[in-house]
């Protein structure tokens, strides 16, 4: 965490956003992007039919999550947008590919 910043608690995180470099949101970044990769796999391999879909839904719930987490957090502009397009949605639909292979 960057010097003087308080991430124990979400208010402390909250107050201390503006600490943040870039640097500090590339974990975060790739913790969003690799749950949703690995949950959508994990749905497409064990579901009986309709793997995409399973698949999708991993991700939506994600995105979801994601957005309720930026809507309470807050952030900078560039990561709000980053994770919404990028770590959920086609993080869902690569894990059905690659559970289809």
């Amino acid at each position: 965490p960057p010097e003087g910043g308080d991430i124990t608690t979400m208010e402390g995180l909250k107050s201390t956003m503006h600490l943040f470099e870039p640097k500090h949101f590339i974990f975060p970044f790739f913790a969003h992007a690799l749950g949703t990769l690995v949950g959508a796999f994990v749905a497409a391999k064990i579901a009986a039919g309709k793997k995409m879909l399973m698949a999708l839904l991993v991700g939506l719930f994600f995105l979801i999550g994601g957005t309720v987490n930026i809507a309470m957090l807050g952030g900078p502009m560039w990561f709000t947008a980053l994770d919404i397009i990028v770590a959920y949605m086609p993080m869902g639909y690569l894990g059905y590919v690659l559970a289809k292979r």
